[in-house]
């Protein structure tokens, strides 16, 4: 069992035979570390996350909301839903759209 990814998280309770998990598989991570919100799981084992960010228009002197979405693959040993804060890593690229990975469940 790997339980120290290089990324300071919490490391799930329950094991997995996932062999895409980075806790207990062979996956690696490594770059971006980004916190957002689930916004949809129905893909199989995925998930879509958004990170929604303000920024400063200058000429009008006000903030505009932008948003990002990420899809994570979600490996069997975390359980999330739609509305979750997750935390997720960048990885290898696991399929056409996944290029990160769920590493833990902030809050619901």
């Amino acid at each position: 069992m790997k339980s120290n990814i290089g990324i300071d998280v919490t490391p799930p309770e329950t094991e997995c035979e996932d062999r895409k998990c980075p806790f207990h598989g062979n996956l690696s991570v490594r770059g971006q570390v980004i916190e957002g919100t689930v916004s949809g799981t129905g893909m199989i084992q995925s998930a879509v996350v958004v990170r929604e960010r303000r920024i400063k228009l200058r000429k009008y002197e006000r903030y505009v909301k932008r948003m990002s979405k990420f899809h994570a693959h979600v490996p069997k040993c975390i359980t999330i839903s739609k509305g979750d804060r997750v935390k997720i890593a960048e990885c290898r690229k696991l399929s056409k759209t996944i290029s990160y990975v769920v590493v833990e469940r902030l809050s619901r």
